[in-house]
């Protein structure tokens, strides 16, 4: 089953004050983790796979929305005895997407695991992981975080809005790569025009596909619409981030159904990366690809 967390994130300025702090709030010092992630692709929210400093394993699936304010995920754990037959099988059957390294000192607080991180790549961090029920219900678990974040002065500046893994990857490249791994496999027999979209969920997974071609021409499906219908077939209606990749074109942008089919689930500030895995893309946005497009609030007026 899964279980509940109500997180926050920050950057760790000054960590020395930092575990003062705690100290001072009566925190039980747990001691100092080892932890290896290996991320992976996921149909649904994220998929990694922790290797600890002990020799202990576990495979962690887990839905968080990205957000600088504490927000609740789900989660659900599964202890792993083989951990490197178990990353090559998930890599040769998903895809690797990174390895996330770090140095934890764990305080454990009314049910709040306090995370004192020094990530590799990226510095030092501090995490507040209220574990519900152990830190009460979902209001309770608010109220500890709020109280811890107070009490650490984290300001708004500090907050960080994605996990470690999105920090580590340049998020146009990751999208990059899913939309050209679904574009190689396109169906496109008539045109031999291959095309490949990825989106992204506010819940950080990610969802590809390609064009698919059809003797009646109308019959057609274009890469984007591919994406969205697994995005919705997943149970997400949003989407934070958008990449097109072509087999025969350098910037390939979407047609002009796409951009109306994307403006559904995204808006107009939502980014839309072009080109290819490992080059720096054609960046713009769904609003400047569609201005004055035609959304909900029409319907309304």
């Amino acid at each position: 089953m899964s279980a509940l967390n109500v997180e926050l994130k920050a950057r760790d300025r000054d960590p020395e004050a930092t575990l003062a702090r705690c100290v001072a709030l009566g925190a039980e010092d747990a001691g100092v983790l080892e932890q290896r992630d290996t991320y992976f692709m996921a149909r649904q929210g994220r998929l990694k796979l922790r290797q600890l400093g002990d020799g202990g394993s576990e495979l962690i699936a887990y839905a968080r929305p990205d957000g600088s304010e504490a927000t609740v995920s789900t989660y659900v754990i599964a202890p792993v005895s083989a951990p490197d037959e178990l990353i090559d099988a998930l890599n040769t059957a998903l895809g690797q997407v990174v390895v996330v390294s770090k140095r934890r000192r764990l305080f454990l607080w009314e049910g709040v695991r306090i995370h004192l991180d020094d990530v590799d790549g990226l510095g030092p961090f501090i995490e507040f992981e209220a574990v519900v029920p152990y830190a009460g219900d979902i209001e309770a678990a608010h109220e500890k975080v709020a109280r811890l974040r107070a009490e650490l002065g984290l300001s708004d500046e500090t907050l960080v809005a994605t996990g470690y893994a999105d920090l580590l990857l340049d998020g146009a490249q990751v999208l990059l790569r899913a939309a050209d791994r679904a574009m190689r496999h396109a169906y496109a027999p008539y045109s031999e025009f291959k095309v490949g979209a990825a989106v992204r969920a506010p819940s950080g997974a990610i969802y590809a596909g390609a064009n698919v071609e059809n003797v009646a021409y109308p019959q057609g499906q274009c890469a984007e619409a591919s994406a969205i219908g697994a995005l919705v077939a997943a149970g997400e209606t949003a989407i934070t981030a958008v990449a097109v990749v072509a087999e025969r074109m350098e910037h390939c942008p979407p047609c002009g159904g796409c951009r109306q089919r994307l403006a559904e689930f995204g808006d107009a500030s939502t980014p839309v990366y072009l080109g290819r895995p490992g080059a720096d893309p054609q960046t713009s946005s769904l609003g400047e690809l569609l201005p004055g497009a035609f959304d909900r609030g029409a319907l309304q007026g």
